[in-house]
């Protein structure tokens, strides 16, 4: 599933690109997505200006005078810019073809992913109203963690991939994270000291960071595709090593499963 650093990287590659452009047509070849993509969403857009593309958790938020088209990866999805009309396969369910001569290309095997509409005048979308701070923010920090971490006796790996508390430390960056920290991830959330938690909170700040510059764990957008996407494998300390020695102590990467997903660490080096 695209994480955060995959997502930061599709809005940074694809920014320049539609930035300012208007909409000329909206192509919708499949409009049965994880929602029903608005039925009228070529009226919604065709003739408007996208006037910029931000992010929020794992959502792309291409902003309009009158209101914000939210688009959501799910676990397949990706977006690419096209210069030239590349007949679309049997996964490309979208396209928004631009004035300045190019096409985005939403293309999506598994249709987890979302296409929404929000109108200005509603405010944010619900979907967006209840999520914790930016990983990267100044608003994520020490006294964030403690405070949100206080009373909660789950997991810290658990606790750190709450939305609630922080949003976009998936599974990868996860394990990843609490490596670097070397916190235990069975920790209970609410065992860490404030040493503990300042530690976390610049582990998952690097590692979500040396992920963007990266590119990502599991993809990079590209542009004028031929139909083959260039992927990047994250050198990772725990993540998908199980059995193998630990880059830092050369004891054995452990595998254990943690809210019906795998958690990797070292049992040297964490605690």
């Amino acid at each position: 599933m695209p994480e955060l650093p995959e997502v930061e990287t599709t809005r940074r590659g694809i920014a320049s690109h539609i930035e300012g452009a208007e909409i000329k047509s909206v192509i919708i070849r499949q409009p049965r997505l994880r929602w029903p993509i608005p039925a009228d969403l070529a009226q919604m857009l065709e003739g408007r200006k996208i006037l910029s593309l931000s992010r929020r958790a794992k959502y792309l938020l291409f902003s309009f005078e009158h209101g914000t088209l939210i688009i959501h990866l799910g676990m397949s999805g990706n977006l690419r810019v096209l210069t030239e009309a590349f007949p679309a396969e049997k996964h490309d369910h979208f396209d928004l073809i631009l004035s300045n001569g190019k096409r985005l290309r939403y293309r999506d095997p598994r249709r987890f992913g979302a296409c929404l509409w929000q109108a200005a005048e509603n405010g944010p979308h619900p979907l967006l109203q209840k999520l914790g701070p930016e990983p990267l923010s100044e608003q994520f920090n020490t006294d964030h963690l403690l405070s949100a971490n206080s009373n909660r006796k789950i997991a810290i790996k658990l606790a750190i991939m709450d939305n609630h508390t922080v949003v976009g430390v998936g599974n990868i960056y996860a394990s990843e994270s609490l490596f670097r920290a070397k916190i235990n991830p069975n920790r209970a959330a609410n065992s860490l000291n404030p040493q503990e938690s300042a530690q976390l909170v610049a582990a998952i700040k690097a590692t979500l960071g040396d992920a963007i510059i990266a590119g990502g764990s599991t993809l990079r957008d590209y542009v004028d595709s031929d139909g083959k996407a260039g992927y990047f494998q994250l050198s990772a300390f725990v993540y998908g090593r199980a059995g193998m020695p630990c880059r830092i102590c050369n004891s054995e990467i452990k595998q254990i499963r943690q809210g019906q997903r795998s958690t990797f660490y070292c049992p040297h080096c964490q605690h």
